[in-house]
């Protein structure tokens, strides 16, 4: 055992490329000690404390506690040397909280008798060979590590920063910009990185008019299945437009709503939260005040992405499953406050960009929550295509793809869906037509009356008119006659992207 004990708090975030500050930080700096090493890690099933064999020594840490920011208390349990006494053996298997496994039949075992006889006879346990290059630092009073991870099933690399004061450590955490990274243990980056097991991730995606909340469980074939997928109507933005600021009563509402989201994640075992925020937050002034408050409620980080990169991140979602083939594409995502434009060929982006053209607005400035004149809609389809002068003159794509809200209520109407089903959404065709249609139907009803339209989401009766508005103009001015729906929005993008 330990003949001395130091409990340390630890932050660590694996990944092929960190934030800038980050990168600058150790580029700057020449490490204090270059030092690789080849390790053994037991990996667990239903995961564990950290179990390694380096330099001939079985070496386990302890998880003690994780704080208010998330940081891990870990607590050196065992240094020991080969053989393994059963105790030791039985010690070992009790931190990796495996229930199952092969009785011991031997009072002392090496390591080979170990990784043979117990854990290659377990479907929970896994032996991983680890060649690591550690190149450590000292920033802000804090030990800072980057390590190039390399194994038999691929390569990565992780940045830890450690230290006896948790306030340095995170101190550190949000200096580098890596606090809107999860807090990864390195079994867990191991398992993730070597596809052991499956591994829940959450994404929450607030924007202006819905907070939308994802729960993906990736399986070892890198495929994901969806455990919880559903959006809620929190109307962040609302007023927005008058007093230029995000008022009290929707912050507190949609603070609300992630708490709850972020809570329910956590019982359903996810690794990791990564949260964005787009058009509302990026455009108010006071958008630190609600980030902080969704921080101090629920320690989830709320990241406020460019436009370009909410567009990139659309892409990858919408590009996925569709079966577009190699042409030229845009994807289009109009939410509440802002629309992004993703232009590609195949895979490939080659033009990203956001406008200030919403359902919000536009339904507040003309008054579009309810039955309008054919003269003012007139005048709402003049200024959404006015807002999308960036659009004009393109030439036609080889299909536009349409993500978001607004389009899965317009496919789900035409389809007459009383129950929501993604997988009768996904890949729906909207002619324009239809859309005209839709527009025709709502101009004439309050939105009391719009609840009755079937397939309808009955919170988006009021903004729905204007968000038809703009899917009209958007296929107007790229020339085409009609949309391909995607049921995967940003949220689907960020999990692949952040989650792998």
């Amino acid at each position: 055992m330990m003949s001395e004990i130091v409990p340390r708090w630890e932050w660590r975030t694996f990944g092929d490329r960190f934030e800038a500050a980050a990168e600058k930080a150790f580029a700057e700096r020449s490490p204090e000690r270059v030092h690789e090493s080849d390790e053994i890690y037991l990996l667990s099933e239903p995961g564990g404390d950290t179990v390694k064999v380096r330099d001939e020594l079985m070496d386990v840490k302890h998880l003690e506690r994780v704080n208010e920011d998330g940081l891990e208390q870990w607590l050196p349990v065992m240094k020991a040397e080969f053989p393994l006494s059963r105790t030791d053996v039985e010690s070992v298997l009790a931190a990796l909280h495996v229930k199952s496994t092969p009785a011991l039949a031997r009072e002392v075992y090496t390591l080979e008798q170990l990784l043979e006889e117990v854990v290659r006879q377990s479907d929970d346990l896994l032996a991983v060979s680890v060649h690591k290059l550690r190149r450590r630092y000292t920033i802000g009073g804090c030990m800072a590590e980057l390590t190039d991870v390399r194994t038999a099933h691929g390569s990565t690399h992780t940045i830890a920063i450690e230290s006896e004061d948790a306030g340095r450590v995170i101190a550190l955490v949000r200096e580098l910009d890596l606090a809107s990274r999860p807090n990864e243990s390195f079994p867990r980056g191991l398992k993730a990185l070597v596809l052991f097991g499956g591994n829940r991730y959450a994404v929450i995606d607030v924007g202006t008019n819905s907070v939308k909340f994802h729960v993906g469980e990736r399986s070892a074939d890198r495929s994901w299945e969806t455990v919880v997928d559903r959006a809620e109507i929190t109307r962040l933005g609302e007023g927005l437009q008058e007093t230029g600021r995000l008022n009290p009563e929707p912050i507190a509402r949609t603070v609300d709503a992630i708490a709850a989201m972020a809570e329910e994640a956590r019982r359903d075992g996810v690794v990791a939260i990564a949260a964005v925020g787009t058009a509302g937050l990026r455009i108010a002034p006071n958008a630190a005040e609600f980030v902080d408050a969704v921080e101090a409620r629920c320690d989830v980080s709320v990241e406020i992405v460019s436009g370009e990169e909410e567009g990139r991140l659309a892409y990858l979602a919408a590009t996925s499953g569709l079966g577009l083939g190699p042409g030229s594409r845009v994807v289009f995502d109009s939410g509440g406050g802002s629309s992004q434009f993703t232009f590609g060929h195949g895979d490939k982006v080659e033009e990203r960009f956001s406008v200030d053209v919403g359902a919000v607005r536009f339904t507040e400035q003309f008054g579009l929550d309810g039955a309008v004149t054919e003269e003012t809609l007139a005048s709402a389809l003049d200024a959404i295509g006015a807002d999308l002068s960036r659009l004009d003159g393109r030439p036609a794509p080889d299909a536009i793809v349409g993500m978001g809200g607004t389009v899965t209520n317009l496919a789900a109407v035409m389809h007459g869906l009383a129950r929501y089903d993604p997988d009768v959404v996904q890949g729906s065709v909207i002619d324009r037509a239809e859309i005209d249609r839709q527009i025709e139907l709502y101009r004439t009803r309050s939105a009391d009356e719009r609840r009755n339209v079937v397939g309808l989401q009955p919170q988006r009766a009021d903004i729905i008119l204007a968000g038809a508005c703009i899917v009209r103009t958007v296929l107007a001015k790229l020339g085409s006659g009609s949309v391909t729906v995607s049921d995967r929005g940003l949220r689907h993008g960020l999990l692949v992207d952040r989650f792998g």
